[in-house]
């Protein structure tokens, strides 16, 4: 996906089994974040600083929603202990991940391995990737998107 392009209709499914739409959103713009793994370090810190942020963003007319690999099972736990206020999608078949172009080759401590690259679109209100934001900064990303209206 890039700038310009359309959203998918049908998202995914949250950490309750619902199907998630955009047509869901109407109206409003979504920060559809990518992120690698439930309670790491960074994706923590991520989760954080936007549920810390969240009136702000809702406010400003964005919804937010968190895309990992990770099962409903996990994301419930995370969502939990950590009070998000906002959608995390289990991309488990890792459908969403794929189609948006962020599974890709990484290089770890070394190693080299598929995953998630940390990513995250901004989808107008008319279902259009308005912007990418490719360099996350995970204790700050609310700044990032919402200086980026």
């Amino acid at each position: 996906m890039k700038i310009g392009d359309k959203a998918p209709e049908v998202l995914g499914t949250d950490a309750n089994g619902r199907e998630v739409k955009l047509s869901d959103y109407a109206g409003r713009k979504v920060v559809l974040y990518f992120y690698p793994k439930d309670n790491t370090p960074g994706c923590t810190a991520q989760a954080c600083n936007l549920r810390d942020s969240y009136k702000e963003l809702h406010e400003a007319g964005y919804e937010v929603i968190g895309v990992s690999k990770d099962s409903q099972a996990s994301h419930q736990r995370f969502a939990q202990k950590y009070d998000l206020p906002f959608t995390l999608i289990a991309d488990t078949d890792l459908q969403l991940n794929e189609a948006f172009g962020v599974w890709r080759e990484k290089k770890m401590c070394g190693r080299v391995g598929m995953g998630t690259v940390r990513t995250t679109f901004i989808i107008d209100e008319n279902g259009y990737i308005a912007d990418i934001i490719e360099k996350v900064k995970t204790g700050e990303h609310s700044n990032q998107i919402l200086n980026n209206k």
